[in-house]
């Protein structure tokens, strides 16, 4: 994560975390301030916040403390959210009760460019998160689907590669189309290219290796791949590949010997959250790898989903590849 830490400091993009009076977003919050790696606001009760960050004596140029309930920023953002939530016929009593909750301004605040990105999740349900983020910032005008891939990282002796991976998806799209698992992969090809600077070779996952296995489910991937492969022909993506065959070239050539993909994938793209879910937390748990994640992409400015039992260190991590998808 040093080299993602080093590319946000360069970035130095501004976050904003709506459960700002949490011990761990506090110490998080301090860290990304005193690191350069991003500059912070923290949502809640000034008094609140300033009592738990008082053993720790941080410099505050960094870092700016809102009060929702107290900003003159609320008006404004009631009737933005009046005006993009009409068509639901959204009232002005729903409207200010979604703002001055923290997840709905922080929502707002990265709309109107008052900041580049927001993490909740810490404390709030993954539904109350995503709901704010899907209901305020919204979907990237070229994306039908939000998704989300984990950064998983290889660095113990045994591991056939060291560095970086990116495992899509893991956490959102249950059973996608093959237009939906497309652009799974392209938008998780273009936050390997972003987030981790490393041009992506992307491999779709399935249980047959250029053609050897025949089954829908294996067409729908193969589908996949065409839509892929039309809308990104510069980028190196295979025919479908099982995941043995996909980490090592030795194995591929036997297999398919017609293949082009010289070196292991750097972004591999699972059929299903079934398969993306277990097999991310195989790697980590059995397999020893790092997960850094879930991370969302699709919206149409970076919002993500902390685990509630999240780490001062795991924020900190979101922190900073939130600051990269903002730039």
């Amino acid at each position: 994560m040093e080299e993602v830490f080093a590319k946000a400091r360069a970035k130095r993009c501004h976050i904003v975390l709506p459960e700002g009076e949490d011990q761990r977003i506090i110490q998080a919050a301090i860290l990304a301030a005193e690191q350069s790696i991003a500059d912070i606001t923290l949502l809640g009760s000034a008094d609140r916040i300033h009592s738990k960050m008082a053993d720790s004596k941080p410099s505050l140029s960094n870092i700016l403390i809102v009060d929702p309930a107290s900003s003159p920023l609320v008006g404004g953002y009631i009737d933005e959210l009046i005006r993009i939530r009409s068509h639901k016929g959204i009232t002005e009593e729903e409207a200010r009760n979604t703002i001055l909750q923290p997840l709905g301004f922080a929502a707002m605040m990265v709309r109107q460019n008052h900041a580049d990105g927001t993490i909740g999740g810490a404390v709030n349900t993954t539904a109350d998160t995503l709901r704010a983020a899907l209901q305020i910032i919204g979907r990237s005008p070229n994306v039908d689907t939000v998704s989300s891939f984990f950064i998983m990282i290889a660095d113990k002796p045994h591991h056939p590669f060291q560095g970086p991976v990116i495992f899509a998806d893991c956490a959102m799209v249950i059973d996608p189309t093959a237009l939906q698992l497309a652009q799974i992969g392209e938008t998780a090809a273009l936050s390997a290219s972003t987030i981790l600077g490393i041009k992506p070779k992307v491999a779709f996952l399935t249980f047959s290796t250029a053609g050897s296995g025949s089954h829908e489910r294996v067409q729908r991937v193969r589908e996949a791949i065409q839509i892929a492969k039309t809308n990104y022909p510069d980028w190196i993506i295979e025919e479908e590949l099982q995941f043995d065959a996909a980490l090592d070239p030795a194995l591929r050539k036997r297999k398919a010997p017609g293949l082009n993909l010289d070196v292991p994938p750097n972004v591999f793209v699972f059929p299903n959250l079934e398969a993306g879910n277990i097999g991310y937390k195989i790697a980590e748990r059995i397999g020893g790898m790092k997960a850094v994640g879930p991370v969302l992409q699709g919206l149409a400015k970076p919002a993500n989903d902390l685990s509630r039992g999240s780490k001062v260190e795991d924020i900190l991590s979101l922190i900073a590849i939130t600051g990269l998808q903002a730039s």
